[in-house]
């Protein structure tokens, strides 16, 4: 996965670095975090009672200026954000996003049923795709979006987010998330505090899927799970256990899927997560 590093840093290391990489205009009190490259996240901070738009689209923000931005796979470079503070000064700044180059992953060994399903089978898959879109597209107060984002499992890093799929030999869609393979019930915890908005134990495609949603739009989805530790409209905190790692829906081997979302827009969770280590989640065994 290539990202472009000069344009890449991390909340952890922003306040040490604000004065060289944050985003930053005298004329209006506005700052920004996060990663200014396709797939990204980007964590704004404007004067309180400001009203912000990203290309038109109205942007929600905290009581305290805060607001975050999602930009999906193959966004357009060329962004603009514009800023109303609350005395009427308004301003509009230009961004320009890193363009990434994306990995051609093969996958073979799948099951025929999730690689050409049946009409039946595709009639189930739209159902569950549109109430996985709806609940993505919860849009509430809470705030755990704000944290340092944590990695919801150890083990090696054995997919990434971007890559064209070719599964048993059959070229299929972009792969949204970071795959993670770890041994069969090994504990998910919560990446940053939430609610959960989802607990299915059988979509077709992902299996067990959980979602959580962190609050502003953000929420992450953990697929291929074997298991459940937390229910539909449970709050939880940073590091809670929320399920465990397995194999179902369509997978070749016990890993966990973890996609992060900006309402509708699938983003890369290695953009706000800590760096991997040698292909592998910090702190996992070599």
């Amino acid at each position: 996965m290539a990202i472009i590093k000069t344009l890449q840093f991390t909340r952890r290391s922003v306040l040490g670095l604000m004065a060289g990489l944050a985003i930053s205009w005298p004329t209006m009190a506005l700052e920004f975090e996060g990663n200014l490259v396709q797939g990204g996240l980007l964590f704004g901070d404007a004067e309180p009672g400001s009203q912000v738009w990203l290309n038109d689209r109205p942007v929600r923000v905290t009581g305290d200026g805060r607001f975050v931005l999602g930009f999906g796979r193959d966004a357009e470079p060329n962004q603009q954000v514009r800023i109303a503070a609350p005395g009427g000064n308004e301003q509009v700044r230009e961004l320009t996003l890193a363009q990434r180059d994306y990995d051609i992953q093969r996958v073979n060994g799948v099951p025929s049923r999730t690689v050409t399903p049946s009409e039946e089978h595709l009639a189930r898959i739209r159902r569950e795709a549109a109430r996985v879109r709806d609940v993505r597209a919860t849009d509430s107060d809470l705030r755990g979006f704000l944290q340092p984002f944590i990695w919801p499992a150890e083990g090696r890093i054995s997919g990434v987010y971007g890559s064209q799929r070719v599964y048993n030999g059959e070229p299929r869609s972009p792969h949204y998330g970071v795959d993670i393979a770890a041994p069969k019930g090994s504990p998910v915890i919560a990446p940053a505090a939430g609610m959960v908005t989802m607990a299915e134990p059988d979509l077709f495609y992902s299996g067990g899927t959980l979602i959580i949603d962190h609050g502003y739009g953000v929420s992450s989805t953990f697929l291929h799970l074997d298991g459940f530790e937390v229910e539909p409209g449970q709050r939880i905190e940073q590091g809670d256990v929320i399920g465990r790692v397995g194999s179902t829906g369509r997978s070749t081997g016990p890993h966990l899927d973890w996609r992060i979302n900006w309402y509708g827009v699938r983003v890369d969770p290695t953009t706000v997560a800590p760096a991997i280590v040698s292909g592998h989640t910090p702190g996992s065994d070599k």
